[in-house]
């Protein structure tokens, strides 16, 4: 009994296991989807702010003001750099609790099978002992009618 006691202890705690790495992956991937999301907003501002520098130019633009654009295109390339660099580092974390998660539910499965396995093991062994008493019954309830069955006066 301690066998499975020991078992169930280990069940609980691989389930709670797999919660808390459920969770973590699912907050990892928020946080990954949050990091794309600023990534692309930052390219678009970008694009944008690119095609006003080149409306200007065609318009005429003063040298002041076109240092000021490039400086601030430089400084949007730079932000897009780390944004990227965070969203590479994201997803390596994302990868991480994602086979920290399938290690979990592997254990689970794992253990779950064992359980299985021996309540399969426990229904085998105990259809034996009932067949086992069954043909027990049945053979002494015959020897019980062949001994009924002879003649009682000895004679064969």
């Amino acid at each position: 009994m301690s066998t499975t006691s020991a078992l169930d202890t280990l069940i609980d705690l691989t389930r709670e296991a797999l919660e808390t790495a459920g969770r973590t992956l699912a907050d990892q991937r928020r946080t990954q989807q949050q990091a794309q999301t600023q990534m692309n907003t930052l390219e678009h501002y970008r694009q944008e702010y690119r095609q006003r520098l080149q409306q200007a130019m065609q318009e005429g633009i003063a040298p002041a003001s076109l240092h000021n654009y490039r400086a601030f295109l430089a400084s949007l390339d730079s932000a897009i750099q780390r944004a990227v660099q965070t969203l590479e580092a994201q997803r390596r974390q994302v990868d991480h609790s994602q086979r920290h998660w399938q290690e979990q539910r592997r254990k689970l499965n794992s253990y779950d099978t064992l359980v299985e396995r021996r309540a399969l093991l426990g229904q085998l062994r105990e259809s034996r002992a009932e067949q086992r008493r069954s043909d027990e019954t049945s053979a002494q309830l015959r020897l019980r009618r062949d001994t009924s069955s002879l003649p009682t006066d000895g004679s064969l």
